[in-house]
């Protein structure tokens, strides 16, 4: 096997993904409802054409779908940052299950079209949740960051082959008639995912050290990590650039594989079912090798696959050859996806658990903008230029959008390796979890990890003063267990209690981080055990992350300092 960065070896990321049984369940569980989510698309536009018979209403009901998204994506990642993302996916999976009975109830019925559409609505708007709420959970289940990037990977493998398993069997159910029965399936696999999340574990986000309710913190004012939305935004540029280009691009693409087929190819209608069938082989092949590539650095993979997919919508706008056209769309297909996971494994990585959710919102909200805009513009400027320039653009807008998105991301240093925690020694993978748990969590891995080495663990007993108010800063804290009260004394020398402390709380940044002596004493209630840096390592830690020493200030200004 090859040896990825860090001493990561690209096979067993898989073997790790796979001995995982949670989430296994999870792949498995979604895997059946992304089956009934294809049959359920093909189903209730072949009703609503059945009904009406009209392509303009057709149109609009597909686009009526995906308001939803644009509406309610960043709301569902706010949700999905407050409540346990287990019970908010079995909410959404009890809830559509249950609008698809409903939907089945009025195909039998052969109720009024409006009916039909409003109730496939409310389905879209409970899908809205689920997208950033399952985004943010599945870090949760994976636990280990290094396998995030294999997972993603079997997570597209799956899903792409429910592209080609739901839609067949919408086909089947259609010939014979029982097009009601795509919604009680569709249902039934709702029923599935239910029971699968039930046995998994629960989904709350993680919020150390919190300070500030993590909803109503305004531009400018920090999260619990210290990140302020300014700053969620900023580090979500580069991703945001290069989901936008490939949600236009792929949905401008299916929607000219028509034009292509029949105007370009002259291979006639049905050729337009081969070349979707060609994007579905592209999704499986390349959703098994990305793993390979996203399991070491992820820069690389990102820049590479935009060019093959930019090479592949070049051949596409050139090429007269259905068998070339197979091969390039597969390609093309094939390599945006490659980009996608690795986009999605970048912001599961670099942003913190308690901000996850938002992040995934913000994503999806920009990436269903993009598919709707997409689908506007293809035709009409295909129309207008012509198949080879809008073909041969796209290729150029995803490998224009690949050097930008690399170029913000990297000055973040958000696409060097994974960590392989237990490939380096005297490296406590729990050392690192419990600094990426404090405010702290904002900076890069790496340097939590380098952190982390240098701790000092340092056993307590109840009593103990910690820090004196009035003496020189020279190192921070973790608490790993026991608990502490912080007291600050007057220039009366009256003494008051300011707070207590607990596991996973940081204190005496506040000194390091102005340079002014302690401000207040930190003495142990009970017998404990904290994890000490010196103020060089502190400092440097800081120093790693987008402005985290600014948005710590900050912090410290509404009141909070701990020594």
């Amino acid at each position: 096997m090859t040896e990825g960065l860090g001493g990561l070896d690209s096979g067993s990321a898989y073997r790790r993904v796979l001995r995982n049984r949670a989430l296994v369940r999870l792949l498995f569980g979604e895997f059946v409802s992304s089956i009934g989510d294809w049959l359920y698309l093909v189903a209730i536009m072949v009703v609503v054409y059945q009904v009406t018979s009209d392509p303009v209403v057709l149109g609009i009901v597909g686009a009526a779908r995906l308001l939803p998204f644009v509406v309610l994506s960043v709301p569902a990642g706010v949700v999905a940052d407050r409540f346990d993302r287990r019970r908010i996916l079995l909410v959404t999976d009890i809830t559509r299950g249950a609008l698809m009975v409903v939907l089945a109830a009025l195909v039998a019925a052969d109720a009024p079209v409006l009916g039909i559409i409003v109730v496939a609505i409310l389905a879209a708007c409970a899908s809205a949740f689920f997208g950033p709420a399952i985004g943010a959970y599945l870090p949760i289940v994976v636990a280990d960051e290094r396998d995030l990037g294999p997972a993603n990977s079997l997570w597209a493998t799956l899903d792409n082959l429910a592209y080609f398993i739901g839609p067949a069997i919408a086909g089947l159910l259609i010939a014979a008639g029982g097009l009601g029965w795509a919604f009680l399936l569709n249902a039934a696999s709702f029923a599935v995912v239910a029971v699968v999340l039930m046995t998994l574990p629960s989904g709350l986000a993680r919020a150390p050290g919190t300070v500030a309710d993590p909803g109503t913190a305004g531009d400018g004012e920090p999260e619990p990590t210290g990140v302020t939305r300014t700053e969620l935004v900023r580090r979500m540029a580069g991703p945001i650039v290069v989901d936008a280009a490939t949600n236009l691009t792929g949905i401008g693409l299916s929607i000219l594989l028509v034009m292509l087929a029949i105007d370009q190819l002259h291979a006639g209608p049905e050729a337009v079912g081969y070349l979707e069938a060609a994007t579905g082989v592209g999704g499986v092949v390349a959703g098994i090798i990305a793993g390979w590539f996203v399991a070491r650095r992820l820069d690389v993979p990102l820049l590479g696959s935009a060019v093959i997919a930019g090479a592949g919508f070049l051949v596409l706008s050139l090429t007269v050859s259905l068998g070339l056209a197979l091969l390039a769309v597969g390609i093309a297909v094939g390599a945006v996806i490659i980009m996608d996971i690795v986009v999605t494994t970048v912001v599961q990585r670099q942003i913190p658990d308690a901000l996850r959710g938002r992040a995934m919102g913000l994503l999806q909200m920009t990436g269903v903008t993009s598919a709707l805009l997409g689908s506007l513009l293809a035709p009409v400027l295909a129309g207008w230029w012509g198949l080879t320039p809008v073909l041969a653009g796209m290729g150029a807008a995803l490998v224009l959008a690949a050097v930008v998105g690399v170029s913000i991301l990297r000055r973040q240093a958000a696409l060097g390796a994974p960590s392989a925690l237990d490939a380096q020694p005297g490296l406590d993978p729990a050392r690192v979890a419990l600094l990426r748990q404090t405010i702290l969590g904002g900076a890069t891995s790496a340097r939590l990890e380098t952190a982390a080495r240098r701790m000092v663990e340092l056993p307590v007993v109840a009593g103990t003063v910690v820090i004196h108010q009035g003496d020189t800063a020279d190192r921070f804290y973790v608490i790993d267990e026991g608990t502490f009260e912080v007291t600050q004394t007057a220039d009366d020398g009256t003494e008051r209690s300011l707070r207590e402390l607990g596991p996973t709380d940081p204190f005496g940044e506040i000194g390091l981080l102005t340079g002014s002596a302690r401000t207040a004493s930190v003495t142990a209630r009970s017998d404990a055990r904290l994890f000490a840096l010196e103020r060089e390592d502190f400092l440097e830690l800081v120093g790693s992350g987008p402005d985290l020493s600014s948005s710590l200030l900050a912090l410290y200004r509404g009141g909070f300092a701990r020594g």
